[in-house]
This record gives structure tokens, C-alpha cells and sequence, in this order.
């Protein structure tokens, strides 16, 4: 009787891409504005461009779309070297917003739906299905100078999606909304590539990002120093420990780096905080058990997506992001 022997599992295929951009580069009037950049998008991913303004993004996109071409490299949507080939397979929401504000609300959206080929009387159907949806099934017969700038930005994101685009191309796409408008847009994100769809968008706000991206590309001055996933990035820095103990010393204290800060308090406990060491937790833990550190608390904090942009970026990069936070607020 022969033995049977175990095959092995085949490996996933490799997933296709959506967007493939090499050597991307771009000049205005002679000033660089792109240099170089790579940005490899699979299909049904979640994908932020993370950087401040100025930084390239918008002529990112933009040269993604075909609206501009680069100078110098490549980029493929779904394999094609010509975007416009393809507009039908795209929905794009511009930084500046624009509708015409005479326009009802379902008359814009079937308007922009037309614009990537979409009949009119289909858009204005999905038009209204789609306001009703968002909450806003009472606009659908009012005007766009009728709307507060939030609902105007809804009516122009449904407008964008009303062709049913395989990807998605958001830039600033949070840029004015209110915290529970943000919120919706996140959950619209999610659902948009639940359904299979590819979502890219740019963004100065980390946070959206590390909550909602697979993957990120880090621009700063027209440079991707960074493409790869959220989890990579912020496992570039080392996770933080912020341990608490009933002892100030003893034979324990060799587990602990040599560049640990201590904080005696009033009460007689002992603060540390240090990297995780490459030993890992459980040596760690077993020799403050071991050792009779008498351990109060302990907690390791995993780097979040704000370090690993500074490292990766550089603390002038960090501070130019800040500064466009506060450009919006203002």
C-alpha cells in the first residue's frame, strides 16, 4: 500500500492591479513637482496617499487620471495606458468642488453620471435611489445653492458613483466635512470596497487613513519615501512599554534597556517607559516575575501610523501635515 503524501497548498494568485504608476515625474514652469514616484494600487483595496498640501498629490491623481500627463515614467489603470479609454470605469471627486448651483440635487448627479456615459434617465433613477439612501430623499428637487456645503459635497461624491465605477478616486475627499459627515464618508469608503470596488484617495488627516487603508503610499516633496501597508509602517518603530512596578530595583532590572526613563512617584511605585526589547514580551515578563519587580501594571503600545510617518518622513514633513490640518480649520 502506498503512502499518501501531502500536497502542498497552492499560494493565492498574485492580485491583479488597478493602478500601476512607475518613475512617475512632473515639472511646472521647470519646478519639479513629482519625482520619481511608484504606487502600485491592487484591485478592491482601500488606498490613502498620506502627506501634507503642497506635497503632490492632487498632480498625483491627476496624472493617474490622464487629466495631465506625466514627463517622465508610466501608469496603467486596469492595464491600459490611455485613462480616458476607461472613464467609464472611474469616478473621480476633484479637491475643488463644483456643481452648478442651479441645478436640482438628482439633476446634478444624472449630470455627472452622464459625463462618463451614463443615460440621463438611468442617472436621474439611480439619482434618486441614491439620495434616499444617504438620508437625503427630501433635496431631491432642491437646488444646489439650497444645500449647506456638507449636503453639496454628498450630492457631488453621489455623483461620482452613480456610473458605478470600478475605481474610485477621492482627493481631500474629508476636506470641510463636520465629524459625522466624515464618519458616513468612512462607512461609504468601506462599502464602496466591500462591493469590489478600488478606492484611492488622498488625504493630510492620518487618521482616516489608518482606519480605513490597506495600504499606503507616504508623498513629501514629490516623493514617495514609503508604499507598502499601514501594519509595515507603523512596525518600523518599535512598540512602546509603559510598566509599572513596586520596586525601583533588582535583578529584573536587566530586562529593561539601558535607555529606560524612570519615574519614582510619592506613593512608592516606579514608572519605565522603553521600547519593547527584540526578546519580546514573555521575556520580559518572566524575569519581573522571576526577579519580584512586583508588577502594578504593564502595557505595550504598538507605534501608531503618526510615528511611522515621522520617521519615515521626517519631523518637517510631520510639521507641514500639522500646518495643513490648520489651514482647513481655518
Amino acid at each position: 500500500m502506498l503512502a499518501s503524501r501531502e500536497v502542498p497548498a497552492a499560494e493565492p494568485p498574485p492580485r491583479r492591479l488597478a493602478i500601476e504608476a512607475r518613475g512617475l515625474v512632473k515639472r511646472f514652469d521647470g519646478a519639479l513637482a513629482v519625482d520619481g514616484i511608484d504606487i502600485m494600487v491592487p484591485e478592491g483595496a482601500i488606498y490613502g496617499i498620506l502627506g501634507p498640501n503642497g506635497a503632490g498629490k492632487t498632480t498625483t491623481l491627476r496624472m493617474l487620471l490622464g487629466i495631465i500627463d506625466p514627463d517622465e515614467g508610466v501608469r496603467r489603470i486596469f492595464g491600459h495606458d490611455r485613462p480616458h479609454d476607461i472613464a467609464k470605469l472611474i469616478g473621480y471627486l476633484p479637491e475643488e468642488r463644483g456643481l452648478y448651483p442651479a441645478m436640482t440635487c438628482v439633476e446634478a448627479i444624472a449630470f455627472l453620471g452622464a459625463l462618463r456615459g451614463l443615460p440621463l434617465a438611468e442617472g436621474r433613477a439611480r439619482g434618486r435611489d441614491l439620495l434616499e439612501r444617504h438620508g437625503m430623499g427630501h433635496a431631491v428637487g432642491r437646488q444646489i445653492r439650497q444645500l449647506s456645503k456638507g449636503m453639496a459635497q454628498t450630492v457631488q461624491l453621489l455623483g461620482t458613483l452613480v456610473h458605478r465605477p470600478r475605481l474610485v478616486i477621492l482627493d481631500e475627499p474629508f476636506s470641510g466635512l463636520d465629524a459625522i459627515n466624515q464618519g458616513k464618508l468612512e462607512l461609504l469608503i468601506r462599502d464602496l470596497a466591500a462591493e469590489g470596488a478600488t478606492v484611492i484617495f488622498s488625504t493630510h488627516v492620518i487618521h482616516h487613513a489608518e482606519r480605513l487603508c490597506d495600504d499606503v503610499a507616504i508623498i513629501a516633496a514629490g516623493r514617495v519615501p514609503y508604499a507598502g501597508s499601514v501594519d509595515a509602517a507603523r512596525d518600523r518603530i518599535p512598540a512602546q512599554v509603559r510598566l509599572e512596578t513596586a520596586r525601583g530595583d533588582g535583578s529584573w532590572r536587566a530586562a529593561l534597556p539601558a535607555a529606560a526613563r524612570h519615574d519614582a512617584r510619592e506613593n512608592g511605585s516606579h514608572f519605565w517607559y522603553f521600547a519593547l526589547p527584540d526578546t519580546g514580551t514573555e521575556a520580559l515578563l518572566r524575569a519581573l516575575i522571576e526577579g519580584e519587580a512586583g508588577v502594578l501594571s504593564l502595557s505595550i503600545e504598538r507605534a501608531g501610523l503618526h510615528d511611522a510617518f515621522v520617521a519615515i518622513a521626517g519631523e518637517a514633513a510631520a510639521r507641514a501635515l500639522e500646518e495643513s490640518k490648520e489651514e482647513v480649520r481655518r
